[in-house]
């Protein structure tokens, strides 16, 4: 079994809740195919770099996957079929990639702990009000008005 990366953008004009029918049904063709999903990322709505069927923008999403070579052919097949999908490239990664995902995900989950650990001592700190005192009149300017008259 080889390990393997899809990404794929999807038209901007779906709902979120479209979006995530429409990876569900290409991840369902992996699993009923016999591949085992490693990763998903859902990179969220992306400026393309050139138009591409006059869309500026597009859903990306990258799944990585282990499975036999068949599979990507019927994953490739799906991916045309459905016209929701603008781009797509699949790819098979050798073991130096396979290390860099590897390492990849666990940088990306370090961060979203770090974050959610964040985020949560932020609610249990209590925020204290801030006072601004009243701001007073420089004496500077009064010498000055002084040394004009």
């Amino acid at each position: 079994m080889n390990k393997y990366e899809t990404v794929f953008i999807l038209t901007p004009v779906l709902s979120d809740d479209q979006m995530k029918e429409t990876v569900e049904k290409f991840k369902k063709v992996l699993t009923d195919n016999g591949g085992t999903i490693e990763n998903e990322e859902n990179w969220g709505l992306r400026k393309l770099a050139y138009p591409i069927e006059n869309k500026n923008t597009g859903f990306y999403t990258l799944v990585e996957f282990e499975g036999e070579p068949t599979i990507v052919a019927k994953l490739e097949t799906a991916f045309r079929r459905d016209e929701k999908v603008i781009r797509f490239l699949t790819f098979r990664l050798d073991k130096y990639a396979a290390e860099y995902a590897i390492k990849r995900r666990a940088v990306r989950q370090a961060k979203l702990e770090e974050r959610a650990a964040q985020e949560a001592a932020e609610k249990e700190a209590p925020v204290a009000p801030v006072v601004e005192e009243a701001p007073q009149e420089a004496p500077v300017a009064e010498a000055n008005e002084e040394t004009k008259e």
